[in-house]
């Protein structure tokens, strides 16, 4: 019983961490490295993550430089970030390539609170499907004759206080995501 409940309370913080990291890569009006942590340049043929062949950082809170360590991947950079579904324009002055991040409008904060409720609501949909797989092999564990009935219902029992936990602590992410994303 004790492995079932180890395996589903890593899964649900795997489910946690997932979201955010989702969260992080929501853009909320300030600066971040996160924001272009999904983003794969096209170089030399093959999709590489940005922070692999440039250096980022964020001298202030509106802006972002990048410094490809490549020369010839300047171009492939700005191209990658226009591509992205981020809205951002990249400035390359040979050297480095600035991005400046624009304040929010009212209407961009309340889309980008609903993408993170969707991202909350996949989180919670996750942490609901691993509660069902340990409750289906505490079944099969009482069917094999592994443990009894009330065994089994025990562990039911702390399986349920563990998502309602774990789900507990989604919901006051995403509060803390919703403050940060609407806040001016």
């Amino acid at each position: 019983m004790r492995e079932v409940l180890k395996d589903a309370e890593d899964r649900m913080k795997k489910a946690l961490a997932t979201l955010d990291k989702e969260f992080a890569r929501l853009r909320t009006g300030r600066a971040s490295n996160s924001l272009l942590d999904g983003i794969r340049v096209d170089y030399y043929g093959t999709p590489t993550p940005l922070d692999q062949i440039a250096s980022i950082s964020t001298p202030d809170s509106r802006s972002i430089t990048i410094q490809p360590w490549d020369r010839t991947a300047f171009g492939d950079v700005e191209k990658a970030i226009l591509k992205s579904d981020l809205g951002l324009t990249p400035v390359n002055d040979g050297k480095i390539i600035r991005i400046s991040i624009p304040p929010l409008t009212e209407d961009r904060r309340k889309d980008l609170v609903k993408v993170a409720k969707k991202y909350t609501e996949e989180a919670k949909v996750a942490m609901r499907n691993i509660r069902r797989d340990a409750n289906e092999l505490l079944k099969k564990k009482k069917n094999d004759k592994a443990i009894n009935e009330d065994d089994l219902h025990k562990a039911q029992e702390e399986v349920q206080k563990l998502t309602d936990a774990y789900i507990a602590k989604t919901d006051a992410a995403f509060v803390k995501k919703d403050k940060e994303i609407m806040e001016i």
